[in-house]
């Protein structure tokens, strides 16, 4: 039977990179957002002087909507806008770690992360991962995930993410298309409430390779795997990716598979720059994180904008109840 209870658990934010916008922005959500409880992981030096009034905890249990609470976390050192230090990457990279260990033992709904530095993170720690997604799944027991990212208008999620452009199409195999996709499905499913999810599947090539004349892979293999998986999971394509993302076109779908990482975001960043949430689906928790990342030109100036963050936790927020009644 599905849950009729609310989940009251609060949500987790990770602190990210101290020196970008990550503490002003989760400041200013805090002062904007008074129905959602969450708590940082993080230095609470790191969020003194955002306007917010801040509680430090010291159990997720003890967080609610009334401050901005803080669970202290060893990122030491300032934070200095637009500078990142080395010393503070361990703390970070660890204070991602806290948030999972919490979300997998039950503790919180949801994790929200806050942007990082990836080559501060390289530099002062020898962070190993291409970025939060890989990182968030190795977290979870190397777990199949993708990302997708979010917003009222579009849902889209990139086959292959953090890779030069030249290694797309030899890295895009059948078996990463068809993992991709099943992982979508799924996640649309369970995170987002539809019963049957309708994905577009962009193609590789210009117009969809034109009938092999632009390139190979459409008629070679990804028009067959498409059809194949059509009846269980609901996907149609290969499509040109220049006509699928217009408003006529994109009521025809719940989200859209695009083949690498810029097919995907420029269309989302085009339609609602500032509001777009990036997803992981697939993991055994939620995770959100706005769709920016930490800013250093503007970081420490207090014109951050926080809608992007606003709409990561809002959306962590209902996924989570979604998942309780649905368990």
């Amino acid at each position: 039977m599905p849950s009729s209870r609310a989940d009251t658990r609060p949500l987790a934010i990770t602190c990210g990179e101290p020196s970008g916008i990550g503490p002003e922005v989760i400041a200013k959500a805090r002062t904007e957002i008074s129905d959602v409880p969450f708590f940082v992981i993080g230095n609470p030096d790191h969020f003194a002087g955002f306007g917010a009034l801040m509680r430090l905890i010291n159990d997720p249990s003890e967080a609610g909507n009334d401050a901005l609470c803080i669970l202290p976390h060893d990122v030491p050192g300032p934070a200095r806008p637009g500078w990142p230090d080395r010393q503070q990457a361990a703390g970070v990279i660890s204070a991602i770690a806290r948030a999972v260990d919490l979300a997998l033992g039950g503790r919180v709904s949801g994790v929200v992360t806050a942007p990082i530095h990836k080559k501060a993170l390289k530099d002062g720690a020898d962070f190993p991962h291409p970025g939060h997604t890989e990182y968030l799944a190795a977290l979870a027991g190397n777990v199949d995930v993708v990302m997708m990212l979010a917003c009222p208008a579009l849902r889209v999620v990139p086959a292959t993410i953090h890779i030069a452009l030249d290694r797309v199409s030899t890295e895009l195999t059948p078996d990463v298309l068809e993992t991709v996709l099943r992982v979508t499905h799924a996640g649309l499913r369970r995170d987002f409430g539809i019963a049957a999810p309708r994905i577009a599947v962009a193609g590789l090539n210009p117009h969809a390779g034109e009938g092999g004349t632009m390139g190979r892979q459409e008629v070679e293999w990804i028009a067959d795997l498409v059809a194949r998986l059509a009846p269980e999971l609901g996907c149609f394509g290969p499509l040109p990716a220049d006509t699928m993302f217009h408003a006529g076109a994109r009521a025809g779908y719940d989200a859209a598979v695009a083949m690498y990482h810029d097919q995907a975001l420029i269309p989302i960043k085009t339609i609602d720059f500032a509001g777009g949430v990036n997803v992981t689906l697939g993991l055994p928790f939620i995770r959100t994180s706005p769709d920016h990342g930490t800013a250093f030109d503007i970081a420490g100036r207090g014109v951050a904008d926080p809608t992007s963050i606003i709409a990561a936790i809002r959306m962590a927020w209902d996924m989570g109840q979604l998942r309780n009644a649905l368990a």
